[in-house]
């Protein structure tokens, strides 16, 4: 008898769709129908407001997003350090406190070398311009020749003049979502003590987590969700961005270039941005190499590891280290790209694949976002059929779920 009260049944997905095709009333099926339309439109308008909210009010979002992403990628770390009888905010402001630095002395570094590179501009100008000099001379008789079939042409009319609007540049788009540099420095500013908050009331966040979105969602579920998937994303990331830094820095040693630990190691990590990360990746060297190398030799070898270390990381170690540990396909990641770099900028091209695999994350907890979560899915799972009904039925159908036992000891009746 405690056997039969314990065990579950196992409803078999016919007699599931049965029982929900009884549990909705054939008089409610037109009002559910429309109850169904008017969520999807109110899902697209809500979809609307939050992109607009988040175009306009970018330095806000890219400020929480910034420490929400820290503050989980570090918080092992301050659980480690709890273990040793450390305070939490102790932790947590020492952490906070040596990531500051570990950034201002790789800022002290980088000034030290813009300003050497400052000193020796002159140089590499003229080395520049000796270079490229056959091409400018080409360049300028093309212009000259072209000049001169023009002035033979006479003009009937006066042609009007044409303004058109100029295009935003490259820097505009670098900038885009964070605004001036003042505007990234109050950023900056803002998102280290926003960091140390969030990882001083974990255990109240969590609490207030649950209380809101306890009754619609598994919210410790989500939490353990979001904290694997950023783990693995920045993990697969430190792996493909050491095997590129190391083949890139062997090649450029192998031929003879000058400092070609940091060149490699900013040319293996330039290498996996989206998009742009190629281009970036072969000019850092190509333009060093200009500086030392007279012979087509280097520029060759270089150019072609770098397109092979590109062709490599996008066709197995990124599916392999970074797309099974988001959990999100080619196409989606590819779309997410795109449509958070229109938003953010260069911002968005860094964390467009973990806000794409945070929308998948929250939809696979909600039945009624499976659609949703099979679209952004690297493996979609097969829809059940009792899904395309709606939650009206789900709500009704739930007593015919429960395992026997539990309606024994509740005193429901099925």
């Amino acid at each position: 008898m405690s056997d039969q009260v314990t065990k579950r049944s196992a409803v078999p997905e016919e007699k599931q769709v049965r029982v929900l095709e009884t549990a909705l009333p054939p008089s409610a099926s037109s009002s559910d129908k429309l109850l169904s339309r008017i969520a999807i439109l109110l899902f697209i308008l809500v979809a609307g407001l939050l992109t607009v909210f988040g175009y306009y009010a970018s330095s806000i979002c890219i400020t929480v997003v910034l420490a929400g992403f820290l503050a989980i990628l570090f918080d092992p770390v301050v659980v480690r350090l709890e273990r040793l009888h450390i305070p939490r905010s102790v932790a947590a402001a020492g952490i906070v406190l040596a990531g500051i630095g570990l950034i201002g002395l790789l800022g002290y570094a980088l000034y030290g070398r813009a300003v050497s590179f400052a000193e020796e501009l002159p140089v590499y100008a003229s080395t520049i311009q000796q270079t490229i000099q056959p091409i400018s001379r080409k360049i300028q008789v093309f212009q000259q020749s072209a000049g001169s079939l023009t002035n033979d042409v006479r003009p009937t009319k006066k042609v009007p003049e044409v303004r058109l609007q100029e295009s935003p540049t490259w820097p505009d788009y670098l900038v885009r979502g964070v605004g001036s540099v003042w505007g990234a420095l109050i950023i900056a500013g803002v998102v280290p003590f926003l960091t140390f908050f969030m990882l001083c009331t974990k255990d109240q966040m969590a609490i207030r987590t649950n209380g809101l979105f306890g009754s619609r969602l598994d919210a410790a579920r989500f939490i353990t969700n979001l904290n694997r998937m950023i783990h693995g994303f920045v993990a697969g990331n430190l792996i493909v961005g050491s095997v590129m830094a190391l083949a890139t820095t062997l090649v450029l040693w192998g031929v003879g270039m000058k400092g070609a630990i940091p060149l490699g190691i900013a040319s293996g990590l330039l290498n996996l941005l989206p998009f742009l990360g190629l281009i970036a990746a072969l000019a850092l060297p190509l333009a060093a190499a200009l500086l030392q190398f007279s012979t087509p030799g280097p520029y060759i070898v270089i150019t072609l590891t770098i397109l092979f270390l590109h062709v490599v990381s996008a066709n197995l170690l990124i599916p392999k280290f970074i797309a099974n540990r988001v959990s999100i396909g080619p196409v989606a990641a590819t779309i997410g790209i795109l449509f958070w770099g229109w938003l953010w900028g260069v911002m968005g091209l860094l964390l467009a694949v973990p806000l794409t695999a945070f929308i998948k994350v929250v939809a696979d907890l909600h039945p009624s976002l499976c659609h949703v979560s099979n679209m952004l899915a690297l493996t979609p799972r097969p829809t059940p059929r009792w899904v395309r009904y709606s939650e009206t039925a789900l709500e009704r159908a739930i007593p015919y779920f429960r395992p026997r036992g539990e309606e024994v000891s509740t005193g429901r009746q099925p």
